[in-house]
């Protein structure tokens, strides 16, 4: 802003004085007056003002009861007070409570009280500068966060949070090789299922399917990896350990079931079906870390612990609501679940026959 674009509001009881005032500085700002405290206030709620000077010793309302007063409505505008009388206990308090920039005592040197008021515009300015960066902060802060929230939707919060403190771009593709236990649950004829309703009704069945079963899977300690399609992917124990990886997998299934059951309440009656799933869990060792390249990167669980996972979980297909899981799984969930054996089977994929275990429910 240029001087003549700043407005002073200059309160003064004694008329001589505004006249006086107007002449000095009217060709430099934009100056207004008031009489008294409160033909201030109507000029303050009519006009933007950058400045403010007033006399302390005024009818009605002092300058610093006056300019306490109107800090709580503006703030912004720079305070002053111009007056004759140099009472120390009066100027503490102007610089206390009405938050004054300057004490300037009567009769004022127009040259010096050009300057004072110059200063103080320019105090204004900066001070405006640096509300107008504070906000424009807090805005870049703002879209950081819902930017971060948005990421931590499609990539593990343990994640992110080693991706934002790795000191370089390189440390993000480092994998690790963890022990977990990988989940499959599939909806068993999704696609015969959904020819039955409308495109926006399949996704809204689909979101529900997504809540209910990644909620079975938060409160298992696990993480859902991956949704394809109408699969539910999901990991115990990457990116973050847990020692019981393989029991938190299985209660996690069986939760799951229950689930359903609700699902199937809200979504069954129009469907002329009970929605059904299939659940393959398996654990051993992989490779879990970011896979991709500069444009784009995604966790990954990788590994053939995570393939058999998979064939496993396609091996119930002829049997709905069946939780299957391998042996490796078993040994460490035997005494918490009821089971029954089946005979090894063959596996696209493997050259030995697999040995897998039905959960019928907890012990």
């Amino acid at each position: 802003m240029t001087t003549d674009e700043y407005t002073i509001l200059y309160v003064d009881d004694e008329p001589q004085n505004l006249i006086s005032f107007r002449a000095c500085f009217r060709r430099d700002y934009r100056v207004l007056t008031a009489g008294s405290a409160r033909e201030g206030l109507v000029v303050l709620r009519q006009t933007p003002v950058q400045l403010i000077i007033t006399d302390q010793r005024m009818p009605d309302m002092t300058g610093v009861q006056f300019l306490e007063k109107i800090i709580p409505d503006y703030p912004d505008p720079i305070r002053m007070i111009l007056t004759g009388f140099s009472d120390v206990e009066a100027i503490i308090k102007a610089i206390n409570t009405g938050q004054v920039f300057r004490y300037i005592t009567k009769p004022w040197e127009e040259n010096e009280l050009r300057m004072t008021i110059d200063n103080a515009l320019n105090l204004y300015c900066l001070q405006q500068k640096n509300k107008q960066l504070i906000y424009d902060l807090q805005e870049k802060v703002r879209e950081q966060e819902k930017t971060l929230r948005l990421f931590q939707r499609y990539v593990p919060s343990p994640i992110v949070d080693k991706a934002m403190s790795a000191p370089g771009d390189a440390a993000l593709f480092e994998g690790e090789s963890r022990h977990v236990a990988v989940l499959f649950c599939d909806i068993r004829d999704f696609t015969a299922l959904s020819e039955r309703i409308a495109p926006r009704e399949v996704v809204s069945l689909l979101n529900a399917y997504y809540r209910l079963m990644s909620d079975a899977v938060q409160r298992h300690n696990g993480c859902v990896n991956q949704y394809v399609g109408d699969e539910v992917f999901a990991v115990f124990g990457a990116p973050v350990s847990n020692p019981q990886n393989e029991a938190n997998a299985v209660m996690c299934a069986l939760d799951m079931l229950d689930q359903l059951r609700t699902l199937n309440e809200q979504h069954a009656p129009r469907l002329a079906r009970e929605i059904q799933v299939g659940i393959g869990i398996n654990a051993g060792e992989v490779v879990a870390g970011n896979l991709g390249s500069d444009d784009k990167i995604e966790y990954s669980i990788t590994g053939d612990t995570v393939n058999t996972g998979k064939r496993i979980e396609c091996l119930t297909k002829d049997r709905p609501n069946c939780v299957l899981i391998s042996e490796s799984t078993y040994d460490r969930v035997k005494d918490l679940v009821h089971t029954t054996r089946w005979e090894p089977l063959e596996v696209k994929g493997k050259l030995n026959r697999v040995t897998v275990y039905e959960v019928s429910g907890r012990k």
